[in-house]
């Protein structure tokens, strides 16, 4: 009998969101599982590590459990180093991270938890995937997206990923017989334009919440906010090395 594979589960939503909770129904059916996320809501930390302070690793499942589970009070990164150097005896074959609660295309993977873990999973040569649903309610529907996980899921650990390159994968707020299937995609030309709404305490003092508008600048009919904008689910191709390969022959020509 083929040996099942090893599958670590993280997010940046914390352990207990619905949308990981899914994503480890999912799982289960293709291998063994572990999980190890954030004992909190870390959303929006990017790739951030804990350097200052200490990191607190917590297993909250029961010793005959068939899913080992821990929750770290670090960042999304830090519970896939964790993950990786402590709490598993040899490397994943797969890393999942979400199911995010709300949509992490376009420029959003910059800042992106979720993503951050699927790209820290990379950097360790893991093939992963980071997974997020085009809804911000705590009380998402994810029956809907579940097929499509583990098709995608079952895609990867099938076929591996090149090296270097992890998934971000993006679901629209669909019925399942509403998807149209799925796009491989480019991530679009977007952005945010961030507004600071200022206000001042009882005592006087200042304060701000961070708001702002998602801007599309991309009119192009392959990118991941195109694809989602028409019921597809995108699914787009990430890499971590950060170089502008295009702009070297151009800055070699200056005189430096």
């Amino acid at each position: 009998m083929p040996k099942k594979p090893l599958i670590l589960i993280t997010n940046d939503d914390g352990i207990s969101a619905p949308g990981i909770r899914a994503l480890i129904a999912v799982m289960s059916e293709l291998g063994t599982v572990v999980v190890v996320a954030p004992d909190s809501p870390q959303s929006a930390m990017g790739h951030a590590i804990t350097i200052n302070n200490t990191l607190h690793l917590n297993k909250i499942s029961a010793e005959n459990a068939e899913i080992t589970e821990y929750s770290c009070s670090g960042t999304p990164v830090d519970c896939v180093k964790m993950a990786v150097n402590e709490v598993m005896k040899q490397k994943p074959d797969l890393c999942v991270s979400g199911v995010n609660h709300g949509s992490n295309s376009s420029i959003n993977v910059i800042y992106s938890g979720t993503m951050s873990a699927a790209v820290e999973a990379g950097i360790e040569g893991i093939p992963a995937i980071g997974f997020s649903l085009l809804d911000y309610n705590w009380n998402a529907d994810f029956e809907q997206i579940k097929p499509f996980i583990k098709k995608i899921a079952l895609q990867v650990l099938e076929n591996g990923l090149t090296e270097g390159t992890v998934l971000n994968v993006n679901f629209p707020k669909l019925k399942t017989e509403e998807i149209k299937g799925i796009k491989i995609c480019r991530q679009a030309k977007a952005m945010w334009q961030e507004k600071f709404d200022k206000r001042v305490t009882p005592f006087g003092k200042e304060y701000y919440w961070l708001t702002g508008e998602f801007v599309n600048l991309d009119k192009g009919e392959d990118t991941d906010e195109w694809a989602l904008a028409n019921h597809y689910i995108s699914i787009v191709p990430v890499h971590y090395d950060l170089t502008a390969h295009h702009a070297i022959q151009t800055l070699n020509t200056w005189e430096f």
